[in-house]
């Protein structure tokens, strides 16, 4: 197959041209289907397969480069899916998104449903990079935030401080928007995060999305009453959503007849959750209803790692990502996704991270009751501020009060 680069850059658009479409406050007469993702879809466990199928190949290259950059070496082969990633880029850079360094490429699935799985995208250098260097720049007015969601930073503060959470605010905005249709401003967006299913970089959905008999794999592990824990959450939260709606006048306004919890049923809001747990971006030094924040480029099309430095920044009035490395045309972009151990990545994001350095283990060490020390060795614990059973976090490295504990055990 020949060699080819889809170019995106518009250089000769009028200024009316770049205008953002208004979103339809009237519904589509025509309702699509409320997932996000669009059904629960099971990824079957992955066979064995030679080396060469697992490769994480692009087949296509989207670019979003500037027209004086310089150009990377020659992009991936295009593939007959190119339309998909198109829209995506064409919807970015018509609603105002300045040319940047990176392009959207695709990877296949490794362990895709009979080949009915389509590649995933991801952001990738569109040319050369250093470390320091802007890879792209998002204007805020492309950001979904709870305050373009709620219309009053108020109200956004005083629903999130109570009950519910930003992520069921936002996974319920863009709920309404998909029922929308193509009269949504967000519509090339919501179908990019429908193809992505919530699925992280090992294109592997979270546990809270995973079927009874393959959490069965997590017993024995606390990663299973984890899950537990946080699907009753969802579900509390669920249970709240009818007050939101009524609470924030813009819902209401937009969605007058569209209660929640009888436009969406609990699985659709609970898959809605997870895509947006998946990609949101948790912004620094910003009021409380940008501090979470759903960015066109970010996550889940971004590459998670635990010991990289680049973060999506807010910059005047726009989000910023300043790369901490060289790359090579081609590579994947990688980001920060905060000290969280690999418990959390897996709930959060469905991957784990083999050089985690805040991965933990929780190990307890208690004394033996019938150590005929026993009552001694409770006392000179007691003496120095420890209990007779005391827990550990326990990481790369061991921490010293775990030696001192075990050797009296």
């Amino acid at each position: 197959m020949a060699q080819s680069r889809l170019s995106l850059i518009h250089t000769n658009r009028s200024p009316e041209s770049r205008a953002p479409p208004m979103a339809s406050p009237a519904l589509s007469g025509t309702h699509h289907r409320l997932l996000l993702p669009c059904f629960l879809r099971r990824l079957p466990r992955p066979r064995s397969r030679s080396c060469s199928r697992l490769r994480l190949d692009a087949c296509h290259a989207d670019t979003l480069l500037s027209s004086s950059g310089a150009q990377g070496p020659p992009g991936p082969a295009a593939c007959s899916s190119a339309s998909s990633a198109g829209g995506f880029s064409d919807w970015l850079l018509t609603n105002g998104l300045p040319p940047g360094k990176v392009a959207i490429l695709e990877r296949p699935v490794p362990c895709s449903r009979g080949g009915k799985d389509r590649p995933l995208h991801f952001v990738a250098a569109g040319q050369d990079l250093e470390a320091g260097d802007v890879a792209f720049e998002v204007p805020m007015s492309l950001v979904v935030t709870l305050e373009r969601v709620l219309g009053d930073e108020s109200v956004a503060e005083l629903l999130t401080t109570n009950k519910l959470s930003e992520l069921a605010c936002l996974a319920l905005y863009l709920m309404y928007e998909k029922k929308q249709g193509r009269d949504s401003l967000w519509y090339p967006y919501i179908k990019e995060l429908d193809r992505q299913r919530g699925r992280g970089q090992l294109a592997v959905e979270s546990p809270l999305l995973w079927t009874e008999s393959e959490l069965d794999y997590l017993n024995g592990s606390p990663m299973r009453d984890e899950v537990v824990v946080r699907d009753e959450g969802i579900r509390r939260e669920y249970n709240e959503l009818d007050t939101l709606w009524f609470m924030a006048g813009s819902l209401f306004k937009q969605y007058p007849f569209d209660v929640p919890t009888e436009a969406f049923p609990f699985e659709i809001f609970k898959q809605a959750f997870v895509a947006v747990q998946s990609c949101v971006v948790h912004l620094q030094k910003v009021s409380l209803a940008r501090r979470f924040a759903l960015v066109p480029l970010g996550p889940p099309l971004l590459t998670y790692k635990s010991n990289c430095k680049a973060m999506l920044t807010a910059v005047d009035g726009s989000v910023r990502l300043l790369v901490d490395r060289p790359y090579k045309a081609g590579e994947p972009i990688i980001v920060w996704c905060g000290p969280q151990p690999n418990s959390r990545l897996l709930l959060n994001y469905g991957f784990v991270d083999e050089d985690n350095p805040y991965d933990r283990i929780a190990i307890e060490a208690s004394l033996n009751t019938e150590d005929p020390q026993y009552q001694e060795k409770r006392m000179v614990a007691q003496r120095n501020g420890k209990l007779a059973i005391q827990k550990f976090q326990v990481g790369l490295s061991i921490p010293f009060s775990y030696l001192v504990e075990s050797r009296m055990c």
